[in-house]
């Protein structure tokens, strides 16, 4: 159980839940936006501090930027195969401290106290407490760590709960985030669809709740509050609901109604996608990386090309074989050399794709928007249908990066992927700005109509 964090006694005291380090990146966008302070954190305008690199990388990692051999066996440390780098892009390869240990989860990487620390002088601007509700996934884990030392050099204060870590803790994770939740004036959420954020907003009588971008699923997120329907992953919906669904509906449908604002509350969707259908009374902010761009680059572009992954395998969408044709195909055709891998993409597949394309596999330690803003890059970033296609444009502004999409083939999804799959995917991509349509060229080109009808049909 986590020290209870520092006062929570301000009059507009703010709480931000997270659970990705995409969703603590856009909380830190958010603030910025709406000038919430940088009391004893970095000046604005100025790079914040990303903690150093700790002597020991995992085991089967190469040296930062180092090419590597695309063989070899799993490593037990993440899971990250031969053949992979930290970041590959400069930034540090693991979340260790200075003498090669690593620091307790969420902690500071100098071994400085963590879970309940604030700033470094100990403040919080306006308020803010952002609460890392732990995930179990090691890379997730590696990268909030590094997440909460930016937020925490920023001034703000950060309190890590293990909210996964055994059957009892979500009972001491909650007790202990009650009397917070009842006292807080506004409520961030990074994924309203998280059951755990679902509960806790049971607890809260906040009179502001702020959704920030997590990733595409918040276009999805906007569109079932639009339309009334209960809140569903979109890769999951069209499935059938599995007995814990049943279970945890009545909380499900508590807070789509807390999140749908009225006379005793205002809702704030902060996001960098496009969002066409807002329900009524819903504010809706365009988050364009003001902060990221504020702080890193303009970034150092190298003469190849990057080639950014998608976890579609893993969630069951897309067929492992015939995406692996797909990387091999757009690296070869594009000229790419290095492959940014999601965090939830399994080592095995990523060891196999090294091995069979020859292409650098990195890890990233940080979210790829500050990866790449922060360089070097390559010139050209290409990308599947996910969050980067309308994040990277905003956050490379200014730059001569080229982001291309390449669209998702329907002959690629398997058997058992969603109804809804191909609609959104391809809602994805035509909803992007400034990006480029590039094909694989395998198994023809994306039925582009079709998409469109089914995009228009909801």
């Amino acid at each position: 159980m986590s020290p209870r964090a520092g006062s929570a006694g301000h009059p507009h005291s703010t709480l931000a839940f997270v659970e990705s380090p995409v969703q603590l990146l856009n909380v830190l966008e958010w603030a910025h936006a709406h000038a919430l302070g940088t009391a004893g954190g970095t000046a604005p305008g100025r790079a914040a501090a990303i903690p150093a690199q700790g002597r020991r990388r995992p085991r089967g990692i190469p040296a930062q930027g180092g090419r590597g051999s695309g063989a070899g066996r799993t490593a037990g440390d993440g899971g990250e195969p031969h053949g992979t780098t930290g970041d590959g892009a400069g930034a540090a390869g693991n979340s260790g401290g200075p003498d090669g240990t690593a620091p307790q989860d969420g902690g500071a990487a100098d071994g400085t106290a963590s879970r309940d620390g604030g700033a470094r002088d100990g403040t919080a601007p306006e308020g803010l407490t952002l609460v890392v509700l732990a995930p179990t996934d090691p890379m997730t884990r590696g990268q909030l760590r590094r997440m909460a030392e930016l937020a925490r050099d920023e001034g703000y204060q950060v309190r890590w709960e293990e909210a996964r870590g055994g059957a009892l803790a979500p009972f001491h994770t909650i007790g202990g985030l009650t009397p917070l939740l009842r006292r807080a004036h506004r409520v961030v959420m990074g994924d309203p669809f998280s059951r755990y954020v679902q509960l806790l907003l049971t607890i809260t009588g906040a009179r502001e709740l702020v959704v920030v971008d997590d990733g595409t699923a918040t276009m999805e997120f906007v569109a079932q509050l639009a339309r009334g329907e209960r809140l569903v992953r979109w890769h999951r919906k069209g499935s059938r609901r599995g007995p814990r669904d049943l279970l945890f509906a009545p909380v499900s449908s508590s807070a789509r109604r807390r999140l749908t604002p009225g006379t005793r509350r205002t809702v704030e969707v902060f996001s960098s996608m496009p969002i066409d259908e807002a329900p009524a009374g819903v504010t809706i902010t365009p988050n364009d990386f003001a902060w990221t761009r504020a702080r890193f680059g303009p970034p150092r572009l190298t003469k190849g090309a990057d080639l950014v992954g998608t976890s579609l395998v893993e969630t069951g969408v897309v067929d492992g074989e015939r995406y692996l044709e797909a990387v091999r195909s757009l690296a070869t055709a594009h000229g790419a050399t290095r492959y940014f891998a999601h965090r939830r993409e399994s080592p095995e597949k990523l060891h196999k794709l090294a091995v069979e394309t020859g292409l650098e596999v990195v890890r990233p330690d940080l979210p790829l928007e500050l990866i790449a803003r922060r360089g070097p890059v390559g010139r050209t970033i290409l990308s599947f249908p996910s969050t980067v296609v309308h994040t990277l444009p905003l956050a490379l502004v200014g730059t001569e990066v080229r982001v291309a999409v390449c669209d998702i083939d329907p002959a690629w999804l398997t058997d058992h992927a969603s109804p809804r799959a191909q609609g959104f995917l391809s809602g994805v991509t035509d909803t992007a700005r400034d990006v480029d349509r590039v094909s694989s060229g395998t198994g023809g080109p994306p039925d582009v109509a079709a998409a469109e009808q089914d995009v228009a049909a909801g």
